[in-house]
Formats: structure tokens, C-alpha cells, sequence
């Protein structure tokens, strides 16, 4: 079998076969096939693209080239939920307790923010003492004693996948449906879970921009999980704007805890609503959907999924009374308030560009290199269809000093305003089984 032969299959449009795919992914993994060989046929699959059975095939060949975690010491229903990223988005924050109150076991493994869109390990170090760093078998024995647990992923979960990732940031090639969908699923089976959630970003602040092809994506990751014999459902989501009113990693989690009171923004509460629900009926504990609903609502009503979270910080060695006092997180010198310089209506606020003010004030980082603040961030006042004057406060940026003004005026950017009264999209535009 050689390299070019198969290269040159897949730009004639043909779809390869399994042990194919195998040897490709086999191959770059081992160093015996050629970045630039790789980066041929990458580009090739952006023009021809994958078929099902091509990317079941290059999700599990990932998969197959590093470590996956083992739950079989973890007792019960296991389930596992995934977002694409977006400013804002701090669900699992929230979803993680409340899924564990109510029996599910979610042991999750997650990632650190890079660019605009930060990661639940950065917003979950804010808490002073908290490790992400747990040995497997504490891990196991935290997951069974409490239902849940937030932890760092292995350095050796799909070494394929980073590998490729790496290699089609810079040959323009991170752009097709099908390496999208193989790159996350090959993670989310790695995982070991059973029952599989997937969070899909949508708009202008989101990786999809577009609904038709988020649909496609999601489509595509649930044929993917279905054919691994993992029960899996896609939620699309928008991003045309920031998720909740905190972006900020202390924010975040203030906002999280506040949520689990039953204190939280309408869309973030809602998001949150919907996303748990949705593992209830893919983990089969629930047959509808208003049933899974009522149960989310009573576990935040009488407190036992805050109390899943304080669990989890206290095993994780963080201090539990976060959940009481805010304090305890370090807390940014300043506050400035960003002032409307109109009056109207809200239409829009530029996601990604709220992100990218949070990061420049130290709430992001733009290489794995960076430190992170954890204290600093926005706060938003104001959201899409909000009645606003001139004068009146959209944003509060809560930061240390770094880069202040040239994060104020990327709010006032984000901002558009109409005259008119605006509809508020909703936030769950679709969902895919």
C-alpha cells in the first residue's frame, strides 16, 4: 500500500477503505508518512470530502492511537457532554451537578481555552486549592462516591487527532465537515462514556457560522456515535451572542453557582435546562422530555445539585465554601463601566469580539504558553433586545489594568443598536438524534 496511490484515490473522489484509512493515520502517527503527504490528502478530503462509513472509520482509527479511559470500575449510567466552544459558555459548570444528582455518572475530561472562547479547566482553577490534575484511581473513586468529576485530559487521548488538528490549522484545512466531526467524536469515545451530548455553537461568534452546516456536523457526529454503538444527540445552539452575563473565569463560575441557586440569566438557564434534560433521555433515565425537565428543576430547587458541585470542589481540593462566599476567588483591582453612546434597542453583540476583550485584558490566552488572569472579565448588562439610553451602562469590565482601553472601545464595538424593538432568537435552534 502506498501513500500517494491513496492520496491520489481520494481526490478522484473514491472512498477509502478501513484498513486504508488504518495505514494513513497509522502511518502519520509513527512519523513514516510525511506531513506533507498528509497535508495532500487533507486536502483532498476538503474537496471530496467523507462518507459515513469514512469517517466512522477515521473517528475509531484516532481513537485506536492512544489511551482511552476505562469506566468500567464506575458503576451506574455514564454519560459525557461536549461543547464546540463559545464565549460565555460555562455549562458544563452547571449541567455536570445536575446530571450527578439525579444518578447519572459523568466523568469528564476537558480542555483550557485558547483564543476568545475559554476552557471549564481555567474557569475551574479559580477556585483556590482546585486540582485538575486526579490520579485514575481517584478519579474512579470520586466519580462512584459523588457521580461526578472535572479533570484534565491524558497526554496520550487521540495523539492522531492532535497531530492532524496541528497540521490543518496550517494548510487551510480545518474547515471540512467530516475532519471536524472524526476529530471530536475520536475524543468523545475515547472518553468511555456510553450516552453522548453534543453541543453545537451556531453564528457569527461560533466555529459554524451557519445553521445549514452545523447541521451537517451534527448529523455526521451522531452518525459517527451511533455506529460505535454510543447513544448520541446533538443540540444546536446560537452564539450570535455572548452566553449569559459573565465572560471571565471567576465570573464564570460565580455565574455557574448562581445558576444552580436558581439565580441564573434567562438563556444560560435555560441552555442549561435544556442540555441536562437532553442527557436524562439519551441515558434512557426519562422517556419525556417535560419529565426531564421537572426533575432539573427540582434538583436546583431543593439544592442537591449545588451540593454536587461543593462535593466536587472538596474532592478536587478545592474550598467548598466558594459556594458561599465569592471572596475566597481572587479579585480584580478595578472596575470600569462601559457606557452606551446611544439610545435604542440591542440588536446585536458581537460574541467573539467580547471574547477577544476579556482575553486581552488577561481572561484569555492567545498561545498555551500564556498566563491567565483568572480575576478579570466583562460583565454584561445589557443583551440582545434590551431597552438601552444613552449614558446607561452596557458593560462592566472587572480588570487589573492591562490593555483597559482598547478593551472598552471592543465593547463598544460589539455593540449594534436599531430603533426598533428586537426578537431574541432563540437559543436552542435545533437538536439532532
Amino acid at each position: 500500500m502506498r501513500t500517494v496511490d491513496l492520496i491520489i484515490k481520494k481526490r478522484m473522489g473514491q472512498a477509502l477503505s478501513k484498513e486504508e484509512i488504518n495505514f494513513l493515520i497509522e502511518g502519520y502517527t509513527n512519523d513514516s508518512i510525511p506531513d506533507y503527504q498528509i497535508s495532500a490528502l487533507l486536502m483532498a478530503i476538503c474537496f471530496q470530502g467523507l462518507n459515513a462509513d469514512e469517517q466512522a472509520h477515521m473517528a475509531e482509527a484516532m481513537l485506536k492511537s492512544g489511551d482511552q479511559i476505562d469506566l468500567s470500575k464506575i458503576n451506574g449510567v455514564k454519560a459525557d457532554k461536549h461543547s464546540t466552544g463559545g464565549v460565555g459558555d460555562k455549562t458544563t459548570l452547571v449541567v455536570a451537578p445536575i446530571v450527578a444528582s439525579l444518578g447519572i455518572k459523568l466523568a469528564k475530561m476537558s480542555g483550557r481555552g485558547l483564543g476568545h472562547t475559554g476552557g471549564t479547566l481555567d474557569k475551574l482553577e479559580s477556585i483556590p486549592g482546585f486540582r485538575i490534575e486526579v490520579s485514575q484511581e481517584d478519579f474512579v473513586k470520586q466519580v462512584n462516591d459523588i457521580g461526578l468529576a472535572l479533570i484534565g485530559q491524558s497526554a496520550n487521548i487521540t495523539p492522531a487527532d492532535k497531530k492532524l488538528y496541528a497540521l490543518r490549522d496550517v494548510t487551510g484545512t480545518v474547515e471540512s465537515i467530516g475532519l471536524i466531526a472524526t476529530s471530536i467524536m475520536s475524543k468523545k469515545l475515547a472518553s468511555g462514556a456510553d450516552h453522548i451530548v453534543l453541543d453545537v455553537k451556531v453564528g457569527r461568534g461560533a466555529f459554524m457560522k451557519d445553521l445549514e452546516n452545523a447541521q451537517a456536523l451534527a448529523k455526521a457526529m451522531v452518525s459517527i456515535g451511533t455506529s460505535h454503538k454510543r447513544d448520541t444527540v446533538c443540540v444546536l445552539t446560537s452564539m450570535e451572542q455572548p452566553l449569559g452575563n459573565a465572560v471571565g473565569n471567576r465570573l464564570e463560575v460565580i455565574e455557574a453557582i448562581e445558576t444552580l441557586k436558581g439565580n441564573g440569566p434567562a438563556d444560560f438557564n435555560e441552555l442549561c435546562r435544556e442540555l441536562s434534560a437532553e442527557i436524562l433521555l439519551v441515558s434512557k433515565v426519562v422517556k419525556e422530555k417535560e419529565e426531564a425537565l421537572s426533575l432539573v428543576d427540582k434538583v436546583i430547587k431543593d439544592g442537591s445539585a449545588l451540593e454536587k458541585f461543593r462535593q466536587m470542589v472538596q474532592y478536587q481540593g478545592g474550598n467548598p465554601d466558594v459556594v458561599r462566599n465569592y471572596s475566597l476567588m481572587k479579585e480584580a483591582k478595578e472596575k470600569i463601566d462601559v457606557k452606551s453612546p446611544t439610545s435604542g434597542y440591542v440588536s446585536h453583540i458581537d460574541a467573539q469580539a467580547i471574547g477577544e476583550a476579556s482575553m486581552i485584558i488577561g481572561g484569555g490566552r492567545l498561545t498555551k504558553a500564556d498566563q491567565i488572569d483568572h480575576s478579570v472579565g466583562i460583565l454584561l448588562n445589557k443583551k440582545v433586545g434590551d431597552r438601552v439610553m444613552e449614558g446607561e451602562t452596557l458593560a462592566t469590565i472587572i480588570t487589573n489594568g492591562k490593555n483597559t482601553e482598547e478593551c472598552y472601545q471592543k465593547i463598544i464595538n460589539a455593540y449594534e443598536f436599531s430603533k426598533d424593538e428586537v426578537k431574541v432568537s432563540p437559543i436552542v435552534l435545533d437538536i439532532i438524534k
